[in-house]
């Protein structure tokens, strides 16, 4: 039903005259992440429930029918797993507790005054309602998916030291954001590491275009892990997740120093009040205004020119077909079609490597020195999956090495798309080593 004040504040809607399609039901932003944020506050997780379910979903085992029987140990199979990070993160906590992966903390001070005391099973089974968005926040920081796990086991080390201050004046989630957000903060004033141009290698042809910028620690994550949303819920409630995370925002973030970069991404990838950010950096409302008048120019900037904004960017269907195209191009080796697929201006980088190329006709010289059957640096016949990072489609290509019969991984393609008035086409590829492949559920041989 048609509303003419926001769902979360009460103020007037802005007027729609001369628009069409579904209208709003928030005034801002603001309400919209917070509208989001309580739809979703975890509804009483326990590790003595998450037993019971299992227990439950287990009695209700039975050989036939084959349909159910699927079902039904597919939600056991997600219970059984649950429990299991659970029990995972309460053993590594407890147990490694004295240990660090980082060093000089910015800040040990708890959320609030000593209070109520957790125990482990109710330690594990509040982080585990928050581990896929802190990693995710970790990740936005910090660009690297390795890291990003890394620093979710620090914070949950950082917050099972301080679980005796928590005492639920302040939500769980942000006692976990503020702890997460500090301990990449660390992480980052100790690697002092800024993004550099890519530079000439010697007897390579990269092409025309000014050199891309170089993030050697850059990696694609998997859809699969993102924040899960409720099936009823708007399409803006999975920004929250999914729009923030596209590889082109990543890269200009690594771009900010590290104070601005978390007060960006508090504000607005996640959504909180200025005084929120204020909190969790532990600074005033004034100096976190003043961190993002400096970071939101400093991002544009860094931005494509078809992209100066955080608005979401779901795949299309012309998108997915090109996709196709461009694996069953890549399987016959077909430069022609590949060619066709790519964008006048595209750019291919592979971090961590140095290996760099702009332009469609520097892109397909570069491929076609190994893809060519009549090259003397052939490297065998491809095969091709696709999979979704970062919001984008992708593309995970297997190589069968001449004399072999085996299909091994290789690199993981992440694309962007353009429009140039002739349909959409792949404008950028950002290649990964095969490492990943595992956490995107892909096998690492077919």
């Amino acid at each position: 039903m048609a509303t003419d004040v926001c769902a979360v504040c009460g103020k007037p809607l802005a007027a729609r005259a001369g628009r069409t399609g579904r209208g709003s039901v928030y005034c801002s932003a603001a309400c919209r992440q917070k509208a989001y944020r309580e739809r979703r506050q975890p509804r009483g997780l326990t590790v003595q429930g998450l037993i019971d379910d299992i227990g439950r979903r287990a009695g209700q085992l039975a050989p036939e029918p084959a349909d159910v029987l699927y079902a039904t140990v597919g939600e056991l199979s997600e219970s059984v797993a649950r429990l299991r990070r659970v029990a995972r993160t309460v053993r590594d906590t407890t147990q490694d507790a004295g240990d660090s992966v980082t060093a000089d903390a910015v800040t040990q001070r708890t959320e609030a005054a000593p209070g109520t005391h957790l125990t482990e099973t109710e330690f594990g089974a509040l982080t585990e309602q928050y581990r896929r968005e802190i990693q995710v926040h970790c990740y936005r920081m910090t660009g690297s998916y390795d890291e990003a796990e890394d620093l979710v086991q620090e914070t949950f080390l950082r917050a099972w030291r301080a679980r005796d201050g928590f005492q639920g004046r302040a939500s769980a989630r942000t006692w976990l954001y503020r702890i997460a957000t500090n301990t990449t903060l660390d992480l980052l004033r100790r690697t002092a590491r800024r993004p550099q141009r890519y530079e000439p290698v010697p007897g390579m042809h990269h092409g025309e275009g000014e050199p891309p910028a170089r993030i050697t620690w850059l990696q694609p994550y998997p859809d699969d892990e993102m924040p899960l949303t409720e099936e009823h819920e708007q399409p803006e409630s999975a920004a929250v997740s999914r729009e923030t995370l596209e590889l082109v925002l990543l890269a200009a973030i690594q771009h900010l120093p590290p104070r601005q970069r978390a007060a960006l991404v508090l504000r607005d990838a996640l959504g909180l009040t200025a005084a929120e950010t204020a909190e969790a950096l532990e600074t005033s409302v004034a100096s976190v205004n003043s961190a993002l008048q400096r970071a939101r120019p400093a991002l544009r900037a860094h931005l494509p020119r078809d992209r100066s904004d955080w608005r979401t960017t779901v795949p299309t269907e012309d998108q997915q077909a090109v996709l196709d195209r461009y694996m069953a191009a890549v399987g016959r080796l077909d430069f022609e079609a590949m060619a066709a697929l790519l964008t006048e201006d595209v750019t291919l980088t592979m971090p961590p490597n140095p290996f760099w190329f702009v332009g469609r006709d520097a892109v397909i010289d570069f491929v076609r020195v190994s893809l060519d059957p009549a090259s003397p640096m052939f490297f065998g016949h491809w095969r091709s999956l696709p999979t979704r990072a970062n919001g984008q489609l992708a593309t995970a290509h297997y190589v069968r090495r001449p004399g072999t019969g085996v299909h091994r991984a290789q690199v993981l393609d992440v694309l962007r798309f353009a429009d140039q008035g002739h349909g959409d086409r792949i404008a950028e590829i950002t290649s990964f080593e095969p490492h990943l492949f595992p956490a995107f559920g892909l096998p690492l041989r077919l």
